[in-house]
């Protein structure tokens, strides 16, 4: 299936690594997310590793965590800090999976990409994925509707000079950014409240 990447021009800007923050619809996002042309590594929840095979191969290539274990969420930051650290971007869904039941709304992020963002002073990069909710919906049949999969990279986020007061700013920046993206595409999904 073919993937329409847009605003590649900036990642040719991009200077240094970044975090990509994706809307989660479906479980497609994380197929389309590979096509990213960069290095990185996947930041997904504990429940992944137990997906037959695909977990196997998730948890030796990619950083997961536990959001109920404190100690966890600290090992999966210690993670990600080294993953940047030696020059890879983390690709993270900041809603925290796929939760919520009326696509293409979005359930509000979950902070841990922003402070950590802000700690290792990299710009968060707001992704829309628009149609794989439609074309592979998380409704437990697993049968693909024809349409095109698309991939929306948007302008950079900076977190130059930003607190960890800052986060939720921060995190409500790029969500403004992804859900006007998916305003625009679906404009009858959010006019009638659907």
């Amino acid at each position: 299936m073919p993937v329409r990447m847009e605003g590649r021009q900036y990642l040719r800007h991009l200077r240094g690594n970044a975090i990509f923050c994706a809307n989660h619809f479906s479980y497609l996002d994380i197929a389309v997310m590979g096509f990213l042309p960069r290095p990185f590594v996947f930041v997904g929840k504990e429940s992944i590793r137990k997906v037959p095979l695909f977990g196997y191969m998730f948890r030796k290539l990619h950083i997961t965590v536990d959001r109920q274990s404190l100690k966890d969420r600290y090992a999966t930051y210690q993670k990600s800090s080294n993953a940047i650290d030696v020059g890879k971007d983390l690709v993270i869904f900041p809603e925290g999976g796929i939760v919520t039941d009326k696509s293409p709304h979005m359930v509000r992020f979950k902070e841990g990409a922003f402070k950590t963002a802000i700690r290792q002073a990299v710009p968060i990069v707001p992704v829309t994925i628009p149609n794989n909710w439609i074309i592979l919906p998380d409704n437990g049949q697993f049968l693909p509707k024809i349409r095109r999969c698309a991939m929306i990279i948007h302008e950079p986020i900076p977190t130059d000079g930003l607190t960890e007061a800052d986060v939720q700013d921060l995190k409500e920046k790029c969500f403004r950014v992804i859900e006007n993206e998916l305003k625009m595409r679906f404009p009858e999904r959010f006019e009638a409240g659907a």
